[in-house]
Parts: C-alpha cells; structure tokens; sequence
C-alpha cells in the first residue's frame, strides 16, 4: 500500500472536493480573464493596469495563485505516486515540485501585491 505524504494525513475524499473547489476557482477566473480581454477590444496598458490595481481582483488572483497550488500539488502528487515506483526518486520529484511550486506562489505574490 502506498502511504500518503503529501496530504498530512487527508483523505480521498478531502483530496477530490480540494481538486474540484480549485478547478471551479481556475475555471472562474480563466473565464472571467477570457472575457475581460473579449470586451476590452483596445487592451491597453492602462486597462490593463487599472484592472490589476483594484483589490477584489488582487484577492482574485491571490485565490486563483493557491488553488493552482493546491490542484497541481494534489494532481503530481497522484501521478507521482502511480507511475514512479522508486521511493527516493518520487521524494525527490516531489520536493522539487513543491520548492518549484511555492517559488511561483511566493513570485505572483509579488507581481500582485508589489511587495
């Protein structure tokens, strides 16, 4: 059987409704962004800016930043675990998805919130 560590001890059922509420965010979000290029038929940059600076949709982004996280977190970790058999070199991949995946979360933080 194989033991379950990247979860912290979650269950199945815990990992599905986690990859479904991030699918449902990303999904939001990539429809709302594929909307608002659709109606801004001039995309400026000022558009463009004025867009990112209002708040709600900074929470937006940050929401769609860590859904993106948890989805891919919890989808490598999956395939990881069915298709590389080796312990050591799935420890590896992993952490090394993990170290790659906060660098992302942590560098849209900044592009975001200018921090």
């Amino acid at each position: 059987m194989v033991t379950n560590a990247a979860s912290f001890g979650r269950s199945g059922v815990h990992d599905f409704i986690l990859l479904r509420a991030s699918a449902v965010i990303l999904a939001c979000y990539t429809i709302f962004m594929v909307g608002f290029i659709a109606c801004s038929a001039p995309l400026t940059f000022e558009i463009w800016q004025g867009l990112f600076s209002s708040l709600p949709m900074k929470v937006f982004t940050l929401l769609a930043l860590i859904a993106l996280l948890i989805h891919s977190w919890i989808g490598v970790w999956q395939v990881l675990t069915d298709y590389v058999k080796c312990t050591s070199l799935r420890g590896v991949l992993q952490f090394t998805f993990v170290v790659t995946a906060f660098s992302y979360l942590a560098a849209g933080i900044v592009i975001v919130w200018g921090v």
